[in-house]
C-alpha cells in the first residue's frame, strides 16, 4: 500500500454515527452471534471458512443514479442472473447519489438495512469497512481477485475494525485520465504534439513556452488551482496525508513548495487566463473556443468537443497521462460490496461477482451513452478497446486508457470540499504574490487540519 494513500473517512457524519454505533465486527454475548456495528451478522459471514451454500433466495442490489439512463442494460443482467439461478430473486433499487449518499448509506447500515449488493465510491468503503459491515472477501471469497487487473485488486483494500487491510468489495467501472490538447496551438508554441510532457513539472515547462509564444491571444489552462489538486500532487508523489490519516503533511514536501511556484511563475508570466484564478468555469468550455492549448483529462470531454466544436475536435491530440512516482496511472473505481449483515450472503456475492465479470463490464462499456472503463483484464483486452482505426481522437483515449487501466491502483487522494476550498485559497495568494510559497503551504496545512479536527 503506499503511504499517500487515504486512509480516514471523509464525512464527519459518517465518523460520528458509526463511532456512536459500535465499531467493528465483533463477537456477541448470551449466543446472539456477531455483530456489525450492532446488527447481527450470520455467522456464516464471519471467521475463516469460506462462504458455501445455494445460490438461491431473495436480494437487494442498490446501484447509484444508474436507473434512468441503463435500466434496459440492469435489468437484463438481473434476467440472466436470475435464470441461471433458478429460485433466486433480485431486487433493484437505485440511489440518485447526491451529496448526502454516504449518510444514507450509513443510516441504512446502522439500521441493519444495508442492501444485500451495494454500488460504492472509496469514501464510503472505507467507512464501510472500518466498522465491518463488508463481508471480508480474503476470508469468505479467497479467489474472489483472479478476474481483475492485479495492481488494482491488490490496492482495492481498506483497513477494518481491527487495523487489518482487506479486501471487502470488487473493483467494478471507472473513468479514463488522458493529457488532451490542440495541436495547432502546441505547434505555434514550438511544441511537439508527438512529444507531450511526461512529469507535471514538465508541463509546467511546456506551459511557460505557451506564454512566451501566444502573447495573451490563448492560453496553456485555467489558472484555478482547484482544478489540478489533488490530482498533480498524486502524481508528483506529494505525501499529502499522516500515515495514520490524522493530519495534513504536504507543506512538509519540497515538492509542493516546487508546484505552487512553478504554478505562481505561470500565472504571472500569462500562461493562464487572469481573471480564471477563483473562477468555476468548465475549462471544456474555454477549450472548445480555441483558448487553451491544454484541455480536460477526461476522455468523456472528447465526446463534448465532437458534437460541439468539430473544427477544434480536430485539432485535438491525446496521449498518456503523466505516470506517477511509481510509473503508472491512478484508478478511483466504483466498487461492488456485499453487506456482512446480509441473509443471504451466498447468492448476493454470487450477484456481485456476476454483475462484475468481464463479459458483463464488457456488454456495458459497449454502450455509446457511456465512456467507462471495466476493472477485468479480460475486458481491457477486447478488441473493443485496442483496436484503434484511423486517428479518432476518442478512438485514441479509448485505447490508451485501456492500456493504462491494466497497471492502474486504486489509489485515490480526496479532500472534503472545505479541506480543497482552504488549500486553494492560500495557493491563490501565492500565484498572486501576496504570500511566500512556504507561508501559503503552512497555512493552507494549519488550516486544513483544524478542519480535520472538526470533522468537516
Amino acid at each position: 500500500m503506499r503511504a499517500r494513500r487515504l486512509t480516514r473517512t471523509l464525512t464527519c457524519f459518517a465518523v460520528l454515527s458509526l463511532t456512536a454505533a459500535g465499531c467493528g465486527l465483533s463477537g456477541g454475548s448470551g449466543g446472539d452471534g456477531a455483530t456489525a456495528g450492532g446488527c447481527k451478522v450470520d455467522q456464516g459471514n464471519v471467521g475463516s471458512g469460506k462462504l458455501t451454500g445455494d445460490v438461491k433466495g431473495d436480494i437487494t442490489f442498490q446501484t447509484t443514479n444508474l436507473k434512468k439512463d441503463f435500466g434496459g442494460y440492469f435489468n437484463g443482467v438481473i434476467s440472466a442472473f436470475e435464470k441461471a439461478h433458478p429460485g433466486t430473486k433480485v431486487k433493484w433499487i437505485d440511489d440518485p447519489g447526491d451529496a448526502t449518499f454516504t449518510q444514507r448509506l450509513v443510516a441504512d447500515a446502522q439500521g441493519c438495512t444495508l442492501p444485500d449488493v451495494v454500488n460504492i465510491n472509496v469514501n464510503t468503503a472505507i467507512a464501510l469497512t472500518k466498522n465491518g459491515y463488508l463481508l471480508d472477501l480474503d476470508k469468505k471469497a479467497p479467489d474472489a481477485g483472479k478476474p481483475f487487473v492485479p495492481a488494482l485488486w491488490k490496492s482495492s483494500m481498506y483497513t477494518d475494525a481491527g487495523g487489518a487491510q482487506v479486501h471487502s468489495v470488487l473493483p467494478w467501472y471507472s473513468g479514463g485520465i488522458v493529457q488532451t490538447f490542440n495541436n495547432d496551438l502546441l505547434k505555434e508554441a514550438g511544441l511537439d504534439p508527438a512529444k507531450p510532457a511526461t512529469t507535471v513539472l514538465g508541463l509546467f515547462d511546456d506551459a511557460e513556452k505557451v506564454a512566451k509564444a501566444s502573447n495573451g491571444k490563448y492560453y496553456a489552462f485555467l489558472a484555478n488551482p482547484q482544478l489540478r489538486i489533488p490530482a498533480d500532487w498524486q502524481q508528483m508523489g506529494i505525501r499529502i496525508l499522516s500515515a495514520d490519516g490524522k493530519k495534513f503533511t504536504f507543506a512538509d514536501d519540497p515538492k509542493t513548495t516546487r508546484w505552487v511556484e512553478a504554478m505562481t511563475k505561470l500565472y504571472q508570466a500569462g500562461a493562464m487566463p487572469r481573471d480564471s484564478l477563483s473562477s468555476t468555469q468548465d475549462p471544456a468550455n474555454v477549450y472548445g473556443q480555441g483558448k487553451l492549448v491544454y484541455g480536460p483529462t477526461n476522455p468523456n470531454f472528447l465526446r463534448f468537443i465532437q458534437q460541439n466544436n468539430p473544427t477544434v475536435y480536430k485539432k485535438t491530440g491525446v496521449a498518456r497521462f503523466m505516470p506517477d512516482a511509481l510509473g503508472h496511472s491512478v484508478g478511483a473505481p466504483q466498487y461492488m460490496g456485499v453487506a456482512s449483515t446480509s441473509k443471504n450472503a451466498v447468492t448476493a456475492l454470487s450477484f456481485a461477482q456476476f454483475l462484475t465479470n468481464a463479459e458483463n463490464q464488457l456488454e456495458w462499456a459497449k454502450d455509446p451513452n457511456v465512456v467507462i472503463f471495466p476493472s477485468t483484464t479480460a475486458s481491457l483486452n477486447d478488441p473493443f478497446f485496442q483496436s484503434v482505426k484511423g486517428s479518432d481522437p476518442f478512438a485514441q483515449a479509448r485505447k490508451i486508457v485501456a492500456s493504462d487501466r491494466k497497471t492502474a491502483t486504486a489509489d485515490e487522494i480526496a479532500l472534503t470540499p472545505g479541506e480543497l476550498n482552504a488549500i486553494s485559497a492560500q495557493i491563490q495568494l501565492a500565484m498572486q504574490g501576496k504570500k511566500s510559497a512556504e507561508d501559503a503551504l503552512k497555512e493552507a496545512q494549519s488550516k486544513s487540519n483544524e478542519l480535520i479536527k472538526q470533522g468537516s
